[in-house]
């Protein structure tokens, strides 16, 4: 079932190219496609175009759905494009007609963008939680050690006196920079593009508001049309508040790194964390 099919035969390498795997990759979305389902049909009911036995009909497959996700037990199967397909497949299949009536004031267009600002939201929430944690373990270190002396290094020569306490409050202040970035991040993906259609909107009398508290987004993006502009922003936000972070870790690592060979010697880790080599047994 492909959502956009116009009873008519597409080109498989043109499909190929346009949907890859996007069945693989879509299983990620599972839960939150089913989330913003179960949440336009619950406004579909309350602005009067779906009765509530059917809105009942479509929640109660969809919650029978999530449970399928969050068991493993969910599959995308290859007739099906994507998890929009999937869905509105599997409610028309059970339940008829009433299947078919979730598709109504939406596209596949704010369908993606809904699952994939959910996505984000919690994806940022997971990575910022193990920024924090880590945070929290460099400040410890910090204070233990702020009067242990270390040379600090300008070029790779020594410079001035300093200490591991600087040495590990640099990264953990570091990190809280990372973080600002995940929380811009986190804001854009914390707008509600529901209903915004395939970017103007629907002749539908949707209530986006109802919508946007259900899903628990801080607000909506009003503008239609820049709901849809806003494609890839968000990607590329979260790509590089990850580059940032990825960054300061690198840079944690080679410090270790070198701090830890035999020029040096300020730290060692416990030997089951280290590895040696095959011909250079001291390493």
């Amino acid at each position: 079932m492909k959502l956009w099919d116009k009873n008519s035969t597409t080109e498989k390498s043109i499909e190929t190219f346009t949907a890859g795997i996007d069945r693989q990759l879509d299983e990620r979305l599972a839960k939150y496609d089913i989330i913003g389902s179960k949440a336009h049909a619950e406004m579909l009911a309350s602005v009067g175009i779906l009765t509530e036995e059917e809105c009942s009909q479509l929640t109660t497959a969809l919650d029978r759905y999530l449970i399928e996700v969050e068991n493993g037990n969910f599959i995308i199967e290859e007739e099906y494009e994507d998890i929009h397909s999937k869905v509105e497949a599997s409610l028309t299949e059970e339940l008829g007609d009433v299947g078919k009536k979730i598709h109504t004031g939406r596209s596949r267009n704010d369908q993606v963008l809904v699952d994939l600002h959910l996505y984000f939201k919690d994806e940022c929430k997971i990575i910022t939680s193990e920024i924090s944690h880590l945070f929290n373990t460099l400040i410890k270190l910090s204070e233990a050690h702020k009067n242990v002396l270390m040379p600090g290094y300008t070029h790779m020569q020594v410079a001035m006196p300093s200490s591991f306490g600087m040495w590990f409050g640099a990264y953990a202040e570091t990190l809280v920079d990372d973080v600002l970035q995940f929380t811009t991040a986190y804001r854009l993906a914390d707008q509600n593009p529901l209903g915004s259609a395939a970017g103007y909107g629907s002749s539908f009398p949707l209530d986006r508001k109802m919508t946007t508290e259900a899903l628990d987004f801080h607000t909506l993006k009003y503008n239609s049309i820049a709901a849809q502009m806003s494609r890839g922003k968000l990607e590329r936000a979260l790509a590089n508040s990850m580059a940032s972070s990825a960054q300061t870790l690198g840079k944690l690592a080679m410090d270790i790194c070198l701090y830890m060979g035999q020029n040096f010697g300020f730290i060692t880790f416990p030997d089951e964390l280290t590895t040696g080599s095959s011909i250079m047994p001291h390493k």
